[in-house]
């Protein structure tokens, strides 16, 4: 069920049952460490964030961070950390973690050395040099595949004594199986924009289910309008009484897919988490029904129905 898959068990650093949620911090400028707080609070567990000025706050995610762990909101172990590497072509030049002309190599450790004093566990200086991550992603791929490959290197340095895992977004399939095949560290997560234009991954999404890697979608609301209407997200929104939003998340989600959720309203936060829980006991206790509505998703998508 949803909340016994893979990906919920990458999300999932504590024994508890999070939903394979990941909330996404892009673009909340001012407001990130207000909303991460809330987003904490409302039970979230998996938070995603860049190293990415022109789109990030991930010094205010760690700000946010370290209240949550002083007042008891949650412990460090119960959270999962995800933040990326962004190379120069998506960065603000004139506010950016790192030397634009520097090698690609000191890029990568000046990054990760400013993110893990963005995201260090406690206020003290020195707190940095023994702050681990649980994921850090490749932003996208580099100019060249040898680039690519250069910065991954530097990255597998870091696993698994600072960095548990590493991934990539906005990638092709082509991209991931050369880093599945030269890589020393295999891609343990990618991130892609979930969407028609690319026929929702579906090729991609496959190679990640035989190789055990986790996908995660991003524009997972904005980029599907029409499946927002579709026939299987109205059965389930009539079956269960959630919301459509809500909806299309679980089915996503019934993909084998960690979904990012970046709302800024908490009173949404609580619903979209407590309606997951609630599709899933759905499911539990109505399974022929749930198969159909699911392989009617699949079907809406392209792909084969499911026993």
């Amino acid at each position: 069920m949803l909340l016994d898959s893979p990906a919920s068990t990458l999300l999932r650093t504590s024994a508890s049952k999070s939903p394979p949620f990941l909330y996404g911090t892009a673009w909340k400028k001012d407001t990130t460490t207000s909303l991460v707080r809330s987003a904490l609070a409302a039970g979230f567990l998996a938070i995603d964030t860049a190293a990415q000025p022109r789109h990030y706050r991930e010094d205010l995610v760690g700000h946010a961070l370290r209240d949550a762990y002083k007042e008891g909101i949650v412990k460090r172990e119960d959270v999962f950390v995800q933040t990326k590497f962004t190379a120069p072509q998506g960065q603000d030049l004139n506010n950016m973690p790192y030397d634009k002309d520097a090698s690609v190599g000191e890029q990568v450790r000046a990054s990760v050395a400013s993110s893990f004093w963005n995201l260090r566990e406690k206020e003290e200086e020195g707190s940095q040099e023994v702050t681990g991550l649980d994921c850090l992603v490749l932003h996208s791929p580099l100019r060249t595949m040898g680039e690519t490959m250069e910065a991954w290197r530097v990255l597998e340095g870091y696993v698994p004594e600072r960095i548990k895992r590493l991934g990539i977004s906005n990638t092709t399939l082509p991209v991931l199986k050369e880093l599945c095949e030269r890589g020393r560290v295999k891609p343990a997560v990618v991130q892609n924009r979930f969407y028609p234009a690319t026929k929702w991954d579906g090729a991609l999404r496959r190679f990640c289910g035989e190789r055990g890697i986790v996908y995660q979608s991003f524009w997972t609301l904005t980029g599907n309008p029409g499946l927002l209407r579709s026939a299987p997200v109205a059965e389930l929104v009539r079956e269960v009484g959630v919301g459509k939003e809500v909806a299309l998340y679980a089915l996503v989600m019934s993909l084998d897919v960690a979904v990012l959720n970046g709302t800024t309203s908490e009173a949404r936060m609580k619903e979209d988490l407590e309606g997951i829980r609630k599709v899933d006991g759905w499911a539990r206790d109505n399974e022929r029904d749930w198969l159909k509505i699911r392989n009617g998703f699949r079907h809406a998508i392209g792909e084969e129905a499911v026993e």
